[in-house]
């Protein structure tokens, strides 16, 4: 798997995020996306996902050097972040049979293992309205790190976690070095320290 930014530039009104962005992203390979606070790291991350236009640029995902259609790129990564909400009128198993109907599990892998890894498993017919913060995050980083697929993005992955849920993240985000393409956007060190290359964003104004 490769993701090919070529001139990539966002702005908001007039304002230009980030611009002349130029970068390729490869598989079995891990990437911090850095910078402070309003830089635009969030931005980058959904803009490469597609989850939002930009103004000018492209993206482009390829499989073994052949180019996937923009229409197909969905089944090929997942995607954390703080500004995608979970469907929070279902309960833990009706979200879940809903969302393993567009994305695979990890090969060899139950709805059940699923629960028991993102320690869910007394909280299974609550409504996901009715969680704390931090089973929320548990849940959107589980669909993350435990679906069959070759890139993961996570934005601000500690988001709303305990400590306990820190070492969590940190144990199962490891586990996917060299297996996935791992991009992750954040200005807390310990979220990526373990990265290989880093992208500063405020470079690209």
């Amino acid at each position: 798997m490769r993701i090919e930014v070529k001139g990539l530039g966002k702005k908001f009104i007039k304002e230009w995020i980030f611009r002349h962005l130029d970068y390729t992203f490869e598989s079995a390979y891990s990437y911090a996306v850095t910078g402070p606070n309003g830089s635009g790291k969030s931005t980058f991350i959904q803009s490469v996902a597609g989850f939002i236009p930009t103004n000018e640029g492209s993206v482009e995902f390829y499989d073994d050097g052949k180019l996937i259609p923009e229409d197909e790129v969905f089944k090929t990564l997942d995607i954390t972040t703080p500004y995608l909400e979970l469907i929070e009128e279902f309960t833990l198993d009706e979200f879940l049979a809903f969302h393993f109907k567009f994305k695979a599990l990890q090969d060899g892998w139950s709805i059940d293992d699923f629960v028991e890894k993102v320690y869910l498993q007394g909280d299974r017919n609550k409504q996901i309205k009715n969680y704390s913060s931090g089973m929320k995050q548990r849940l959107k980083l589980g669909l993350s790190f435990f679906s069959k697929s070759e890139v993961c993005f996570l934005d601000e992955p500690t988001t709303n976690l305990d400590e306990q849920g820190i070492e969590w993240y940190l144990l199962n985000v490891k586990a996917l070095l060299g297996k996935k393409l791992l991009i992750i956007s954040s200005n807390q060190k310990q979220e990526y320290d373990f990265c290989d290359k880093v992208l500063h964003i405020a470079n690209y104004k």
